[in-house]
This record gives structure tokens, sequence and C-alpha cells, in this order.
């Protein structure tokens, strides 16, 4: 399966494991993190993009610190549901990070999820600063959290009962 096609609902997931959200932007990635039952996206951290691989190696750090058995990619698809200059390049990111890490990945649609992210914040009278510093993750939380409840939709099965949490990638 290309990396393109990759969907939550074709991921092959444990019993009990977390799951990353990443919502990648140019300037910052931001991280949420599932519970172990795969119910709640809780905002996790921001990381400061610098270069490729390093980039890729503080995504891998945290795989490996929270035992994620996979990533689930906000896919920046424009409001006409076709693909971006940023929908290509998180494609590209999610390409090159699988060529380097066996972490399986998915695509979830974010459509407007910084700007509805930003909405609840000013309701919730947060100051610019403070937003400014929890969008990213916020936003990557919101993401999750919209593939979680896919996966509890979908009764958030291994398929045939078979775990394979690291033994499949998206081939790019």
């Amino acid at each position: 399966m290309s990396a393109a096609a990759m969907t939550v609902e074709s991921l092959i997931l444990p019993a009990k494991a977390r799951l990353i959200g990443v919502d990648l932007g140019t300037k910052t990635i931001g991280l949420a993190l599932s519970d172990v039952e795969r119910r709640i996206a809780s905002p996790l951290t921001t990381l400061k993009r610098i270069k490729f691989r390093r980039d890729a190696g503080a995504l891998a750090a945290e795989v490996a610190k929270f035992e994620a058995a996979a990533l689930v990619f906000g896919l920046p698809l424009g409001l006409d549901g076709k693909d971006s200059p940023r929908t290509q390049a998180t494609r590209a990111f999610a390409r090159e990070f699988a060529k380097l890490y066996s972490v399986p990945l998915a695509f979830w649609d974010e459509r407007m999820s910084t700007a509805a992210v930003q909405r609840d914040l000013i309701a919730n009278d947060v100051s610019r600063a403070r937003r400014a510093e929890v969008i990213d993750k916020m936003a990557a939380a919101y993401i999750l959290q919209g593939a979680l409840d896919r996966l509890q939709r979908l009764g958030s099965r291994p398929s045939g009962g078979l775990e394979r949490p690291y033994g499949h990638l998206a081939e790019t």
C-alpha cells in the first residue's frame, strides 16, 4: 500500500497501544498522544522544525518513548478535497520518515483543524501568546481525536486477531 493511500481504517493495531497524532507545519510539528485504549487524544508537545533528519529523529524518539503503535498524520487537503502544496509536503515527509523508521502510519483529513482549535481557544479567552504556544499540539490532538473516534466506530479491531504493530509499512 502506498503512503498516499494509507488510511486509519487500514492500520492493523494491537488491542492496547497508543497512537501519536502529528500536525506537520512548516516551522513546528504538533504532537498528540492517545491513551492505550485509544479513546482520548491529549496534546503532547510541539517540536521546532530544523532539518528533516533531526525532525524525523525527534518524532521517532517520541514514538519510542511512548511505545506508540502508529502515527496519524494530519493531511491538509484543500477545502475542495484536493491535494495542495502542504498536502504534498506532508506526504513527502511521511514517505521519507517511513524509509527510516518501521512505524506504521496513516493519514487523517485535517481540514480546518487549526481554525477549529483557534476558535475554541479564543472562545475560552486564551491570550494570543498562550495560543501560539499550544495551537500546534492542540491541533494534533484534534486530528488524532477524529481518527480515534473513527476507530471506535469501526470497533478498533486488530484484523483477524493478528497483531502486527511494527510489521507493515506504507510503501512509497
